[in-house]
């Protein structure tokens, strides 16, 4: 029930009670003891999936979410399964969506515009939030059970047992993947072993990919336009001449290191060797650069042309490094202990391959 995870900025403050203007995903209302609850459409707009589209990469990320509170599913009545949610609208989206043809309630936290399981983490997604959720809606007088069903990805901020007490609702755990939410409930709230082990399939590793461009083009960026600056400086031909054989060579070997770090890692994640992330982008940004190099200007003949390919080899590995550790957030194979055990080792490295390439490109300009 958790969407990807984006932990990009909280889209408002927590803690309104008031559901706001209707979204155009409601189609109606369903009267109850408690007063008029939303209905919401299950099938998605092409406006749906042009702002999902949008929110990849990057765009209104900060406010990508829906008003919290409880919103009916077909047509549900006293005994419908009420599913907790975050108020990501990408992960509302795909939650109603997958209800297609059914009768429930939905009842959204507020999260700040941040998926469940990162909500989880941060303490948005809560006990405290739950609760009050539960007794704003006035669930009790409209459903005559008392169980909320929560994705699993939500137990890191939910204590079930302070639930029941508090406002007399038991918590049932769902399926780790939404994909398995319809299977679950058909089965009468029963998981399979599969139900509890999260996948990371290459459709989902594949859908981060835009947010890793967006968040690696800004170092990578800066990088290429020094380099394009800086590869004049001292070279035989001229200013001009550096830029124009240099510069392109560097620039076009960050870009390949950025393909490398955002793109090549998270689609060839599983096959690749090592834990640490930073690790498998370092080997994937050499290799790539050291074809790329060979590619474009071929076997080096001198000293100075070599001295120069090792540069551009050891800046697009430090930055192909730099960004696939960067995909440790938005992985499943890493604990947050892990990554910041990772990043304690990587960074001074990948500063260390950094300060060579730069070394290895004066040296390249001296011995020219």
């Amino acid at each position: 029930m958790s969407g990807l995870s984006c932990c990009q900025g909280p889209a408002r403050k927590p803690g309104a009670d008031d559901q706001g203007s209707p979204g155009p995903y409601v189609d109606g209302a369903v009267q109850t003891p408690a007063g008029p609850v939303p209905r919401v459409s299950t099938t998605l707009t092409p406006c749906d999936r042009w702002g999902a589209l949008r929110v990849r990469w990057g765009v209104g990320r900060g406010s990508y979410s829906v008003p919290p509170g409880l919103y009916a599913v077909g047509a549900p009545d006293a005994a419908s399964r009420v599913l907790v949610s975050a108020n990501y609208k990408l992960s509302f989206d795909q939650l109603r969506r997958t209800m297609a043809g059914r009768d429930a309630w939905i009842l959204v936290l507020d999260t700040a515009g941040v998926n469940v399981w990162c909500a989880a983490g941060e303490g948005t997604f809560g006990t405290d939030e739950l609760v009050r959720r539960v007794q704003a809606a006035r669930l009790a007088e409209v459903v005559s059970h008392r169980r909320l069903i929560l994705p699993q990805l939500g137990a890191p901020g939910v204590a079930a047992h302070q639930v029941r007490r508090r406002c007399g609702f038991s918590v049932v755990w769902g399926p780790v993947m939404l994909d398995d939410l319809p299977a679950f409930l058909d089965a009468g709230l029963k998981v399979s072993p599969g139900m509890r082990t999260k996948r990371f399939p290459l459709r989902e590793r594949a859908a981060l990919i835009p947010m890793e461009l967006v968040g690696g083009w800004k170092p990578a960026a800066a990088l290429l336009l020094l380099i394009l600056l800086a590869s004049g400086i001292g070279a035989p031909g001229g200013y001009l001449a550096g830029v124009l054989s240099s510069g392109i060579t560097g620039a076009t070997t960050v870009l390949v290191a950025l393909l490398s770090g955002a793109v090549l890692v998270p689609v060839l994640l599983p096959w690749l060797p090592g834990r640490a992330f930073s690790f498998k982008g370092l080997l994937v940004g050499a290799a790539a650069a050291a074809m790329h190099l060979w590619l474009l200007v071929g076997v080096p003949h001198d000293l100075a042309q070599g001295l120069e390919a090792g540069a551009w080899l050891a800046l697009a590995a430090s930055l192909a490094s730099f960004l696939a550790m960067n995909f440790t957030g938005a992985s499943t194979y890493t604990s947050l202990s892990g990554v910041r055990k990772e990043m304690r080792r990587a960074v001074p490295l990948q500063a260390a391959g950094a300060l060579l390439g730069v070394m290895l490109l004066v040296g390249a300009r001296l011995v020219g």
